[in-house]
């Protein structure tokens, strides 16, 4: 375990300004030197020490000598047939695989990374959970994500979304300091509203979240009206109810006044009927919010899509009320990358 631990230290990718800079230092190198090292790595995203050429000779070796620069490598590109979205497979310097999926729609290009290898809260309409939890992803391994697949393309990743493999906020410490990444100004400078955090709702990190005064935007997996039907399909229920859910969520509008969205997963004959959707308007009542429809993306199991009438009626109804609503349709699911299709189950 422990040579483990060392492995993934000795990586470049995932270490802060200060950290790179105190690393230059140890290393008989100006503080300065480090943050060319940051600059090189998130902002000209310089995949090798040997180009990176503003470093002494001396430095770059011992860098190559000590250090990994990439924790990830890439097995396989899957594109798909009917849209602009792709599926990476990547395998960590450890031997586990993670996917991301990058998707294009106008002149956004969103990128969906994985925070854990597999996930731990068994959403039976997911096919992460069939993984079962294996390991969290520290923040190199979820910003390198983001770094090998933008220079593998032509256009700029202009939105991150926490929302792949794993709950994030199971990893919150590596997750926040992942984004926190993204967003400095001096390296890959991602704007914090173009930077989405998803959640099944783990109570306490949300507390922990409003507290900590984050910028990013916060989406929650609701897809449930009720505590009882949320708990069949969504078991973190049993500890997190739904009730206490939507109270803490109203903690977290008041400490922020940002807007959380509920994501809501549409489910035939489970959660998508107009009773479901009267009982959706009364659970959230007068809380600020967007609620996100995504009509479900089949896999193998019990769960299906609803028809384009039931989804479009229940969508109908939930216009009916105080909150903003929007729905998702989810893209690359002829390639298993739309959303709860992730999933690597092969050794």
């Amino acid at each position: 375990m422990s040579e483990i631990i060392k492995r993934q230290n000795s990586q470049i990718i995932g270490m802060t300004l200060a950290e790179l800079e105190n690393l230059s230092e140890e290393s008989n190198q100006s503080r300065f030197r480090g943050r060319q090292l940051f600059n090189s790595v998130y902002k000209q995203k310089i995949d090798s020490f040997e180009n990176i050429k503003t470093l002494p000779i001396i430095f770059r070796d011992k860098l190559l000598d000590k250090y990994t620069l990439h924790p990830l490598s890439l097995i396989k590109k899957t594109g798909s047939n009917t849209e602009l979205t792709q599926k990476y497979l990547f395998k960590l310097s450890t031997g586990e695989k993670i996917e991301s999926v990058l998707m294009y729609e106008d002149k956004r290009v969103t990128l969906c990374v994985s925070t854990q290898v597999g996930c731990a809260v068994d959403c039976k309409f997911c096919a992460t959970a069939k993984m079962g939890f294996i390991k969290n992803l520290t923040a190199g391994e979820i910003i390198d994500q983001y770094l090998m697949i933008s220079n593998s393309i032509d256009k700029k990743i202009t939105n991150i979304v926490f929302m792949g493999m794993g709950e994030p906020f199971l990893n919150y410490q590596q997750v926040i300091n992942a984004a926190i990444l993204f967003n400095d100004k001096d390296g890959i400078n991602l704007s914090s509203k173009r930077i989405t955090i998803s959640t099944v709702g783990i109570i306490p990190k949300i507390k922990r979240y409003s507290e900590e005064g984050h910028k990013f935007k916060l989406a929650i997996s609701l897809n449930g009206s009720y505590q009882s039907q949320r708990l069949e399909i969504m078991p973190i229920s049993k500890t997190h109810s739904i009730d206490d859910l939507i109270k803490t969520v109203w903690y977290h509008y008041k400490k922020t006044k940002k807007l959380v969205t509920f994501e809501y997963v549409l489910l035939s004959n489970v959660n998508d009927s107009i009773l479901d959707a009267n009982r959706l308007i009364d659970l959230i009542g007068d809380l600020p919010c967007k609620v996100n429809v995504i009509p479900y993306n089949e896999i193998e199991g019990p769960f299906k899509r609803p028809s384009v009438q039931r989804i479009n009626e229940f969508v109908n109804q939930i216009n009916n009320s105080k909150f903003i609503v929007t729905v998702r349709w989810s893209k690359g699911t002829d390639i298993n990358s739309g959303c709860g299709q992730l999933a690597v189950l092969e050794s």
